[in-house]
This record gives structure tokens, C-alpha cells and sequence, in this order.
């Protein structure tokens, strides 16, 4: 039997893709699918030919590119310590820019290899570091080349000045755009800070593999900058450092 395109029915080739009419030895799988839904004619029921080869081909290069892709999110988490990410970061494992990138990053998220956090933001879901710190890195790609950091109420109820700990959620402090971002880790509140890094960094606390946290007394300056909450305060437990 001849094999080639011409071999079907014209009403029925001129709807196919293109790679079908290119490809169309090898095995093809039949199917039923009415045509001209979309007009007022008679629809008309006829066979669709799918390139069963080709599709076997892509199967097996999209296997091919999702182990890959594993293996260097696997190398730089292990290596590196990186397990979340934005988008553009994802470029220099995977060596993809633009169309390329995305289709490679939504073909991993729907295998759950990668887990979209908030907008932009990928979490690799394989990592053994996800824990308490992925609301961190989360919050920390939400605002790139910011200086970002725990404060307000988070801070000040880790310190015992505040007794109402805010559950599921984690109050930052950023010298870029504010934004409330609920995600599977928790809920990111960001505060805009106009404050100068050189009056930032000294009032923060590093801690190893977390943002920094805001000191005492400088997590209170920031809540009576926001303005917000300040009648939870306990200020015997507020000052009670200063008094020794």
C-alpha cells in the first residue's frame, strides 16, 4: 500500500499537522473525530491519522530531557545548595532561553519535578532541604538584588515581645515592592522599607541557610515604621535586655 500523503482522502490530509503529511510511514493509529465543528454544515465523521512513530520519537526525547533536567537540578542542589529559583536562574542549568526555557519548565512542573511557589518562582521538589527555610529562598527570589529580612511580627514574637505568633505566616521586610504571596510553605508577607542599606545591615541578625533576621529593637523600629499592631507589644519583655 502506497504510504504516502496522497493516499488519503483530501478533506482529511489538509487538517492534519504538518509533521503527519511529512512522516507518514510507519505505523498510524485510526481514530474517530467529526470535522467542521465550528461551521453550520453537516458534520462529517471521518478517520484522523496520527503518526504513531513520530509520537513515539517525542515521548522517548522528552524522557530524554526530563532526566536531564533531574540530573542537573539534582547536581546543583547537592552542590551548590540551590533548590529554588526563578525563572531566568533556570537558564544556566538547563543552557535554554525564552520559548526553549518555557516549555522545558512547564514540562517539569507538570512530571513535579519543579513546583511553581508564586509567580516566577520554581521550588525543586526532589530537594531533601525544603523545610523551614524554603519560605526564605522563596521570598528571597520574590525580590532579587533587594535586601530582604525577617521582621515585624515574625521577629518580634520569636523574641517573646509579641505573644500572638503569626500561624502559617512570615511578616519580611524588603527594600523592594510589598506583596502578600500564600504559597504551599506558607504565606509571604513583604513590607517596602525606605531605609538605607547602611542603616539596614546593622541591625541584622545573620543565620546560616535563612534570610537574616531582624535584631530586637530594630524589628520594633520597623513595626512603629509600618505602624501597625504596636498594642501587642510587651514592653517589659521589649526592654527587659536593656535593663540588665
Amino acid at each position: 500500500m502506497d504510504m504516502n500523503a496522497n493516499w488519503l482522502p483530501q478533506r482529511y490530509t489538509c487538517r492534519l499537522p504538518c509533521f503527519i503529511r511529512e512522516y507518514p510511514r510507519a505505523f498510524l493509529l485510526l481514530i474517530r473525530h467529526p470535522f467542521h465543528r465550528a461551521r453550520r454544515r453537516p458534520i462529517h465523521h471521518g478517520p484522523v491519522y496520527v503518526n504513531f512513530y513520530f509520537c513515539s520519537k517525542f515521548s522517548i526525547l522528552l524522557i530524554m530531557r526530563r532526566d536531564l533536567a533531574l540530573s542537573k537540578l539534582s547536581d546543583m542542589d547537592r552542590r551548590l545548595r540551590l533548590y529554588v529559583y526563578r525563572k531566568a536562574d533556570l537558564s544556566v542549568p538547563f543552557g535554554e532561553h525564552g520559548a526553549a526555557l518555557t516549555r522545558t519548565v512547564t514540562s517539569l512542573c507538570s512530571a513535579g519535578i519543579l513546583e511553581r511557589a508564586a509567580h516566577g518562582v520554581y521550588v525543586y521538589t526532589y530537594s531533601e532541604r525544603i523545610g523551614e527555610g524554603t519560605l526564605d529562598e522563596v521570598a528571597r527570589c520574590l525580590r532579587p538584588g533587594r535586601i530582604t529580612w525577617e521582621s515585624l511580627e515574625s521577629a518580634l514574637s520569636q523574641y517573646g515581645v509579641i505573644s500572638q505568633i503569626p500561624m502559617g505566616r512570615v511578616t519580611y521586610m524588603t527594600t523592594g515592592r510589598s506583596g502578600l504571596f500564600p504559597t504551599r510553605f506558607g504565606t509571604a508577607e513583604l513590607t517596602h522599607s525606605k531605609l538605607s542599606a547602611a542603616a539596614i545591615l546593622p541591625g541584622l541578625v545573620m543565620r546560616r541557610g535563612r534570610l537574616p533576621i531582624a535584631a530586637k529593637m530594630f524589628a520594633y523600629r520597623n513595626l512603629k515604621d509600618v505602624g501597625r499592631n504596636l498594642h501587642l507589644v510587651d514592653e517589659e519583655e521589649l526592654y527587659w535586655d536593656e535593663d540588665e
